[in-house]
C-alpha cells in the first residue's frame, strides 16, 4: 500500500506540474493583454510598460514560470491583478460554496442515474428501458443554462417553492444541485445499465437465483455491489469537473463558487486567478481518482492495489 501511494503521489505531482506548465504557457501566448485591463484604455504607453514591468510580465516565459513555481512551493498562488488580493484567499472564500454544490450535485446524479440504470437493466428491451435511455441521452445533451432556467421558471417563479438565486440555506441548494444531477445522471444511468446487464449474466447471479433468493436480494446483495465499481471511478472524475466546470450553473443561480470566480477572471484576463482555479480543479481530479482507487478494494475485496 505504501509503495502504491508513493508511486501515485509522484505521478500526481508530475501531472500537476504538466498542467501548470501547459496552462501558464497558453496564458503567456494569449493575445489578450492583462496590462491593458489594469491600465485602462486612456493609459499612455509609458504607463503600460511600467505596469508590465511591475508585474514581471516583461520577463521571458521560463523566468516567469520559474518564479511562479517557487511561489507554489510556499503555498503562494499569486496575487490578483485587478482585485489586489491573494488568489489563495479568493479561492478559499469561494471553496466552501463549490464543495457544497459539488456534494449536492453528485448526490442528485447518483440517486437519479443509478436508480434509472438499474430499472432499465431489469427491464431490458422493454418500452420503459428505451424511454429511460432516450431520456438519459436528452439529459446528457441538454445545455446547462436551459435546464437551470427551466427549473427556475417552474419551481421558483411559478410554484414559489425555492428562492430564485442566492446562497446560504438548504433551499438555495436544491435547484442548482438538481440541475447538475439531471445533467450528470444520463452518464450514470447508461453506465449503470450496461454494468448491470453484464453482471446479471454472470454465473454467480444464476447460482444465487437457483438457491431461491428473492429478486430484490439478488439485485441489491449480489448484482449492485459488482455493477457499481465503474461508477466509483466516474465519481472521482466528477469531483474535479464540478470544482471548476460549473460556471454556467453558478451564474444562472447566483452561486458564489470558484467556477463563477474563474469566469470573471477570464473576462478580465486575470491570469493568477485563472492559474489558481485551474490548479485547484486539477488537484481535485487527481485526488478524486486516487480516492476512487483506494475505495474500490473495500467495495470488492477481490481487487488489490498493485
Amino acid at each position: 500500500m505504501a509503495a502504491y501511494l508513493i508511486r501515485r503521489l509522484v505521478a500526481a505531482f508530475l501531472i500537476l506540474l504538466g498542467v501548470a506548465a501547459i496552462t501558464f504557457f497558453l496564458l503567456y501566448v494569449l493575445p489578450a493583454d492583462p496590462v491593458r485591463q489594469i491600465a485602462g484604455r486612456s493609459a499612455t504607453p509609458q504607463v503600460v510598460e511600467n505596469i508590465r514591468h511591475q508585474l514581471g510580465l516583461d520577463r521571458p516565459f521560463l523566468v516567469q514560470f520559474g518564479h511562479y513555481l517557487i511561489g507554489l512551493t510556499h503555498g503562494d498562488l499569486g496575487h490578483s491583478y485587478l482585485q489586489k488580493t491573494d488568489v489563495a484567499t479568493l479561492i478559499g472564500a469561494r471553496l466552501p460554496a463549490s464543495l457544497l454544490l459539488m456534494a449536492g450535485g453528485i448526490l442528485c446524479e447518483l440517486v437519479i442515474g443509478l436508480s434509472l440504470g438499474v430499472i432499465a437493466a431489469l427491464r431490458r428491451g422493454s418500452a420503459l428501458d428505451q424511454s429511460l435511455m432516450v431520456g438519459s441521452f436528452v439529459a446528457v445533451s441538454a445545455p446547462q443554462f436551459v435546464v437551470g432556467l427551466l427549473l427556475l421558471y417552474v419551481f421558483a417563479v411559478k410554484l414559489g417553492w425555492f428562492p430564485i438565486s442566492g446562497y446560504g440555506t438548504a433551499a438555495h441548494l436544491v435547484l442548482p444541485a438538481l440541475t447538475l444531477g439531471i445533467l450528470g445522471s444520463g452518464w450514470y444511468s447508461r453506465m449503470m445499465r450496461s454494468a448491470m446487464i453484464d453482471v446479471l449474466r454472470a454465473d454467480y447471479i444464476r447460482t444465487a437465483r437457483a438457491k431461491g433468493l428473492s429478486r430484490a436480494r439478488v439485485v441489491l446483495r449480489h448484482a449492485l455491489p459488482n455493477a457499481i465499481l465503474p461508477i466509483v471511478a466516474m465519481i472521482g472524475i466528477d469531483i474535479g469537473v464540478f470544482m471548476g466546470g460549473i460556471v454556467v450553473v453558478e451564474s444562472v443561480f447566483g452561486w458564489p463558487g470558484i467556477g463563477q470566480l474563474a469566469w470573471q477572471a477570464i473576462q478580465r484576463v486575470d491570469i493568477p486567478i485563472i492559474m489558481g482555479v485551474t490548479l485547484v480543479s486539477a488537484t481535485a481530479i487527481v485526488l478524486g481518482n486516487l480516492a476512487a482507487d483506494l475505495v474500490t478494494p473495500f467495495i470488492d475485496p477481490r481487487i488489490r492495489l498493485r
